[in-house]
């Protein structure tokens, strides 16, 4: 049974799809939580999901060794659902093809710092794209930069709104990205 540490900034909506998804899974469990933001809704879901929440701040993570002793006690693989900081170099290195990230557009465009969630669906909408999609990929050192794992893409017309958008990838974003974690998983350890 593979440990999945979950990071989250916001709401946790992608958090509460994985760690649903794993309830009752053979390959892999939702051990842990962890946010950067005190107010994020994520706390919420995860008490009636009873699994631990924890928080943590810049020191922490990138600081002193705080979140780092806690993966390396809690977490076989990383998952970075809607969370906004760049991982550490301490951390990569010591997680090797291990975090993996979903990003709303498909990389390499609209990638990078600053290029998250309704920032995303605004630049493409503003480039007039005729589809958008999905990118699960792995972490490295650097912004959405690490090897793309899986796509998926959906069709985008004029009507569509930056709001719209944020819809159409969140169908994806659920649909898509346990389902992958558990598809990386078990690859990695057949």
């Amino acid at each position: 049974m593979k440990r999945i540490v979950v990071f989250a900034s916001g709401s946790g909506s992608n958090a509460e799809n994985i760690i649903k998804f794993f309830k009752h899974s053979k390959t892999a469990k939702v051990t842990n939580v962890l946010c950067n933001n005190a107010h994020a809704k994520v706390f919420e879901r995860c008490k009636k999901l009873e699994t631990k929440c924890l928080h943590f701040n810049k020191n922490d993570f990138s600081g002193s060794d705080t979140v780092l002793n806690i993966l390396k006690n809690e977490a076989d693989f990383i998952i970075l659902a809607g969370f906004l900081w760049r991982i550490p170099q301490k951390i990569v290195t010591a997680f090797p093809n291990k975090i993996i990230n979903i990003h709303p557009a498909l990389l390499p465009k609209y990638g990078g710092k600053g290029m998250y969630g309704i920032h995303v669906h605004k630049a493409v909408k503003e480039n007039n794209e005729d589809e958008t999609g999905i990118t699960i990929h792995y972490v490295n050192e650097n912004y959405d930069e690490g090897a793309v794992i899986f796509q998926a893409k959906t069709e985008l017309n004029s009507q569509d709104t930056p709001e719209t958008i944020a819809e159409k990838i969140h169908l994806l974003e659920q649909h898509h990205f346990p389902k992958v974690i558990e598809e990386v998983i078990l690859a990695i350890h057949e």
